[in-house]
């Protein structure tokens, strides 16, 4: 029987078909009619919610009480209609029920930490976790008493044997993570935690909803440094967690109490930037693939990480999980710290500065940037060579980039050729 495709009936009985992340960025979580007929979201900058009488004022305490349908605020601190929109779009990029939205990317994670942590238990976390999550759960959690252990990354026998029963609480990791790339198999990580009743928490930064989805994969937590690429635009801070309803509500509630909510005008601006996550981020995935071919096969550089690429220690468990590898690519210059700074100055397009995801292209040196205060042996320990460089690509063209690395490359000595030159004199 022929179909004819003009026809509400075809339309009404065909089944829901599940949209695109770009779709999604542009039209998730958003009413098609808004205040005023705007298109955009408005931005309610207001700090204090009224009410007509005393009678409407009873009925949100009832409705606050019993949690039917609140569908409005009384505080900003609390909540914020411009923040609830926004809000429902990134659960709905992440495939989760629900989102909170905070100041920043670490006001998210200590807020969530704080929330679900108490004295006496203990957390789990790789080793290769943003440095500032390491730091607030070495030192600020263990003065409330809560323990926690790092593992290598990768090392599922580690994390495994390092779960204490009935007494851990939380897994930690990351992926990819910073500045190695790391990529976590979410499928293994998922049977410890449920073999051990243990709930995940997962900072997926640099994949981006785009890339990874890791509460598809049971992960029952997902952060995100919104500041990063879901803003896009290197010009706010924010912070997100995804996943279900009933735990985002305890988030929700002391985020209350912590005062760390986001502000309107941010929370506008965030929406503004995840409209263009999709194009932005499949860009900067074929710029990031381009570039890691192109430094592998070149002679002044030492080694790369790339998920992309079949040298990187997780490509295998990448290509299973993501839909594209990110936008950050580090690798080693073959040189000391001094030819890694001059190389870096003799970029054009890139801006020595720390951060990610923006449009325009980041370059950095982490031994002076996050690891400044101390000698090569020291950072050696944490695993940070002088010559290790991490780039964050824009959107800039492709073909500028690379030319870009590559007169910069060729202004710095050869030094394996200075290291052949002297064994062949002192033969």
């Amino acid at each position: 029987m022929a179909i004819d495709y003009n026809s509400y009936e075809h339309y009404n009985a065909a089944e829901p078909r599940e949209q695109g992340s770009s779709t999604r960025a542009v039209h998730a979580g958003t009413q098609r009619r808004k205040a005023f007929s705007s298109l955009t979201t408005p931005i309610v900058q207001s700090a204090t919610f009224t009410f007509e009488d005393t009678a409407d004022l009873c009925d949100f305490m009832d409705k606050k009480i019993w949690g039917d349908g609140l569908d409005r605020e009384e505080y900003g601190r609390y909540g914020n209609p411009t923040i609830w929109a926004v809000e429902e779009r990134l659960a709905a990029l992440d495939g989760a029920e629900d989102a909170a939205i905070y100041s920043s990317g670490m006001a998210a994670v200590t807020s969530l930490l704080l929330t679900v942590l108490k004295s006496g238990q203990h957390i789990v976390m790789t080793d290769d976790c943003y440095r500032r999550t390491r730091q607030f759960c070495l030192t600020v959690l263990k003065k409330f008493g809560i323990e926690t252990s790092v593992v290598p990354m990768g090392d599922y026998e580690a994390l495994e044997a390092a779960i204490i029963p009935k007494k851990t609480r939380l897994i930690i990791s990351e992926t990819p993570t910073n500045p190695y790339l790391r990529v976590a198999d979410l499928e293994r990580l998922m049977e410890i935690a449920k073999a051990s009743r243990v709930l995940t928490m997962i900072d997926t930064t640099f994949a981006t909803p785009v890339n990874l989805r890791p509460v598809e994969w049971g992960i029952d937590f997902v952060l995100h440094s919104a500041t990063k690429y879901l803003g896009g635009h290197n010009d706010i801070l924010a912070g997100v967690i995804t996943g279900r309803a009933d735990r985002l509500k305890a988030l929700k509630d002391s985020r209350g109490v912590f005062g760390n909510v986001i502000d309107p005008q941010a929370a506008f601006l965030l929406e503004r930037g995840i409209k263009t996550l999709g194009i932005r981020v499949q860009q900067q995935n074929r710029s990031a693939q381009a570039v890691a071919e192109f430094l592998e096969s070149h002679p002044k550089i030492e080694r790369v990480w790339y998920p992309g690429l079949e040298s990187h220690p997780d490509y295998e468990v990448a290509r299973s999980q993501m839909t594209g590898f990110g936008g950050v690519v580090s690798f080693e210059v073959a040189g000391s710290l001094e030819d890694t700074s001059l190389f870096i100055d003799r970029c054009r397009i890139p801006y020595i500065a720390p951060s990610l995801g923006g449009v325009e292209s980041l370059i950095e040196q982490p031994a002076l940037v996050s690891f400044y205060e101390l000698t090569t042996e020291e950072r050696l320990k944490v695993g940070i060579k002088d010559n290790l460089v991490r780039f964050a690509i824009g959107v800039e063209d492709t073909d500028d980039i690379i030319a870009d690395l590559d007169q910069a490359l060729a202004g710095i000595p050869d030094r394996r050729l200075e290291v052949a030159w002297e064994a062949r004199f002192r033969l």
